[in-house]
């Protein structure tokens, strides 16, 4: 408080406002579960899906080109030749990598899916502070077919591309939701990093112009030393990366952009070091996957799932 106000940051007469937004802050974050779970009851009795069997995942909804990039994954232990021509690079020398997940069929199936929701009289909640405009898939009740995506496709591609991420626990939680950007509403998005250990960023589609995605370097480099490369938002393709690398997108100039983005996590890499505060956690007891934290015995602390 003291080094805060010497610094320019708060008088000593807004103390009590700053007090005030942290008091609402902590309650807010601390009834995301209690207020999702609600939600997700109540869009269960009162939702009526367009297309029932997007909710369950199955082959036909990936590419021959994505299968193929799994297969070699789950029969490889390093980075070989035959997986180098499977996966496109999106910024050479930042591990970054393009990977066309799914057919135009399902993406155009579950855009209208997603459209139709959003206009459903149901509570949606959203993806984060930072976007005001998305779904919280799992709300949707699309549980089965994220654990099945993450366990069985994406998490396999994932242990080889970035084994320094995935540790011991290989990537066993994610956080899904998708990011509607048009003019008016989300434009862009400021330059940041997940809490993730991997991060897929899929364009379902949709027409439009800009947003284009700009990369810098991992979280734990001074901003001011982070030189930034540029790469296109490509409709029906994702860009899979390291989720502490900072990244940003630039304005959508025009059209509509909607993007399926699932942050996976590694409970052993997190649960050593904190991937926000960069701390060892103290785990406290949580519903669900609790972002990403193993439940584990630790002295002198809570547990948290």
């Amino acid at each position: 408080m003291i080094v805060l106000t010497a610094r320019g940051c708060c008088t000593d007469s807004q103390w009590d406002e700053v007090f005030q937004e942290l008091e609402k802050e902590f309650a807010r974050r601390n009834s995301l579960d209690e207020n999702s779970r609600i939600r997700k009851e109540t869009i269960t009795k009162q939702y009526t899906p367009l297309h029932r069997d997007v909710y369950t995942l199955q082959q036909k909804f990936f590419t021959q080109e994505f299968l193929n990039l799994v297969e070699v994954c789950k029969n490889s232990s390093s980075f070989n030749s035959r997986l180098k021509s499977l996966v496109r690079d999106a910024c050479p020398g930042k591990l970054l990598y393009y990977i066309p997940v799914f057919t135009a069929e399902f993406c155009g199936k579950l855009m209208e899916e997603l459209i139709n929701f959003e206009k459903a009289p149901c509570p949606k909640g959203r993806p984060n502070t930072m976007n005001n405009y998305g779904i919280l898939i799992n709300e949707l009740g699309m549980d089965s077919f994220l654990n099945n995506l993450r366990e069985e496709y994406l998490a396999p591609v994932c242990t080889v591309l970035f084994p320094d991420w995935c540790g011991t626990s290989g990537l066993d939680s994610h956080k899904a939701f998708t990011v509607t950007y048009k003019l008016g509403e989300d434009e862009d998005l400021n330059y940041h990093f997940d809490n993730a250990e991997v991060t897929l960023n899929f364009c379902l589609g949709q027409n439009f112009s800009g947003g284009q995605l700009y990369f810098g370097n991992m979280y734990d480099m001074p901003v001011d030393m982070s030189l930034c490369t540029t790469t296109p938002n490509r409709p029906l393709m994702g860009i899979l990366h390291r989720g502490r690398q900072r990244h940003g997108a630039l304005p959508i100039t025009s059209g509509e952009r909607y993007n399926l983005i699932i942050w996976m996590r590694s409970s052993s890499v997190r649960s050593a070091m904190c991937p926000m505060c960069k701390r060892k956690p103290v785990l406290v007891r949580a519903d669900g996957f609790g972002d990403g934290f193993k439940q584990v015995a630790m002295a002198g602390s809570h547990n948290q799932n």
